[in-house]
């Protein structure tokens, strides 16, 4: 009796880890809807940590995520290698940008979770500014933690691509 118990605790916590986890919540939503025609450009977050750990290049897979989300919609979108926040964007963009895209990282964590048990997690805030008038059109923060069931090479960046890409496509 004790090996059929065990048995299907493992299969319940095996399948109920076989996905990914997404939540967002949205800070201001607008009905107004961005226009394929127009330029994008999107700042690249400050590195992701985890108490004293700084994962180098987690700005750079946040910023391309965004990037490719965005190049669904439009051929003109580019990533701003200066830039960390709207108040670079306003001084550096390119003079036909339109929307200035501002990621940040609130919270990344890489798990060994292959063994712990513990799922990666990720936390990012994106913000949707017009540059006419610097006016918040959108604002969201994403929350993602990774399946249990995993293999292994499962990283937080991994988390990115799916929820970002489902925000987007509600931008247009």
């Amino acid at each position: 009796m004790k090996g059929l118990a065990f048995a299907v605790a493992v299969a319940v916590a095996t399948l109920g880890g076989c996905s990914s986890k997404y939540n967002t919540t949205d800070i201001k939503k607008s009905t107004q809807m961005l226009s394929r025609d127009e330029v994008v450009t999107i700042a690249i977050p400050k590195d992701g940590y985890y108490g004293a750990t700084i994962y180098n290049g987690s700005g750079k897979d946040t910023a391309n995520a965004v990037k490719a989300a965005f190049a669904r919609y439009t051929d003109r979108v580019e990533v701003s290698e200066k830039c960390s926040d709207i108040d670079c964007l306003t001084k550096e963009a390119s003079t036909n940008t339109s929307y200035f895209v501002v990621p940040q990282i609130l919270h990344w964590e890489d798990r060994a979770t292959e063994w712990s048990m513990k799922p990666d997690r990720i936390e990012i805030k994106l913000s949707v500014y017009k540059k006419s008038d610097l006016s918040l059109i959108n604002s969201t923060i994403i929350n993602g933690s990774s399946k249990i069931a995993t293999w292994g090479g499962d990283h937080p960046q991994d988390l990115l691509a799916q929820p970002i890409n489902e925000y987007i496509s509600l931008l247009y």
